[in-house]
C-alpha cells in the first residue's frame, strides 16, 4: 500500500469497546499502515494504565502508525467547556506526539460564515504549526463543501483547510462531480475520508443516527465510493491520509478483527478500480 497516502482506519471503525492493542493488531492484520485516534480513544489508552511511552512501543511492536487525530468541536461558542478547551490542548500533544500534521474537526452549531471564519482563524492560531481540516456535514452547521470552502476561505489561514467524507458528501445530497470543487484549491484538501452509504437514507430529524450507526465499506452501498475517489484524484488532491471511516454497529457485532478486514478489503477493491497508483 501507498506510504504516500497512509490507508487509515479511523477510529470510530473499530469502536471504542476495544483495548489499545487490540486496536492496532487489528488494524495491521487487516493490512491497515495507519490508525485513526479521536482524544477519546487516547484517553481510554491512558485508562488501561499506559504511559505515552508504551503506547509508541505498541504502535512499533506491530509496525503501526497513528495518521489521523480527531476531533476538536464547539469551537466557535464563545464560552466553551472546560472538556473542551483541555481536549483541543490533548488533540495538539497527540499531534506532538505521534508526529501527524492535521486534526479533524466538526461544528454542529450554526453560525454565519464571517463568525465562523473568525472562530476558525482563532482555532488555527491556537493549532500553530498543524493543520485544522474541516468537515462538512449535512446535519451540522457546516452541512456541505460550498459553506466548508467559503469559512475556510475567509478565515484566510494557511493551516486551515477541508476534509472531504463520502458519506458526508452523498448525504448533504451533493453529486459526485468534480465541478462542486470548482472553487476549491487541490491543497486546500487536507484528507479524505471514504465509506458508502445505503440507497435511502434516514429521516432528516435522524440522520446522524445513522452517520454513527449505519455506515457501509466502500463499493457496498449505493457504489459512491469509487466514483468520489476518482474525483479526488482527478482533482490533484493529495491527502495526507485516506481515512476509512464505517461506523457501523452491525460489522462491530461481529468483532474489531471483522470490522478492520472487511472494511480493508473493500478499500483494496475500490482503491484498485478508482486509484490503484495508491496501492504499489
Amino acid at each position: 500500500m501507498s506510504k504516500r497516502f497512509p490507508i487509515t482506519i479511523s477510529s470510530w471503525t473499530l469502536g471504542d469497546q476495544c483495548t489499545f492493542e487490540e486496536r492496532v493488531a487489528a488494524a495491521k492484520n487487516a493490512g491497515y499502515e495507519g490508525i485513526g485516534l479521536r482524544a477519546e480513544t487516547y484517553v481510554d489508552a491512558l485508562n488501561e494504565g499506559l504511559f505515552d511511552q508504551d503506547i509508541l512501543n505498541i504502535l512499533d511492536k506491530y509496525d503501526m502508525k497513528v495518521t489521523e487525530v480527531e476531533y476538536i468541536v464547539q469551537w466557535a461558542e464563545e464560552h466553551r467547556s472546560y472538556e473542551q478547551k483541555y481536549k483541543e490542548q490533548m488533540c495538539f500533544h497527540m499531534c506532538e506526539l505521534f508526529n501527524v500534521k492535521q486534526i479533524n474537526c466538526g461544528l454542529m452549531e450554526n453560525y454565519s460564515v464571517e463568525y465562523t471564519a473568525q472562530k476558525l482563524r482563532e482555532l488555527c492560531q491556537r493549532a500553530g504549526k498543524y493543520i485544522i481540516g474541516v468537515e462538512p456535514m449535512p446535519y451540522s452547521g457546516i452541512p456541505d463543501v460550498k459553506k466548508g470552502w467559503a469559512v475556510v476561505k475567509a478565515a484566510d489561514c494557511d493551516n486551515a483547510k477541508l476534509i472531504l467524507d463520502t458519506w458526508h458528501w452523498v448525504r448533504a445530497n451533493q453529486p459526485v462531480d468534480i465541478s462542486v470543487l470548482a472553487d476549491v484549491p487541490a491543497d486546500k484538501v487536507v484528507s479524505i475520508q471514504i465509506n458508502d452509504v445505503w440507497e435511502r437514507p434516514y429521516a432528516t430529524t435522524i440522520l446522524r443516527d445513522e452517520s454513527m450507526h449505519d455506515r457501509l465499506a466502500p463499493g457496498t452501498g449505493i457504489g459512491c465510493t469509487a466514483a468520489f475517489v476518482k474525483m479526488i484524484r482527478e482533482k490533484g488532491i493529495e491527502p495526507n491520509a485516506i481515512g476509512v471511516e464505517v461506523i457501523s454497529d452491525a460489522n462491530l457485532e461481529k468483532g474489531i478483527e471483522y470490522a478492520a478486514k472487511h472494511t480493508y478489503e473493500n478499500t483494496k477493491k475500490v482503491l484498485g478500480e478508482a486509484w490503484p497508483e495508491v496501492l504499489n
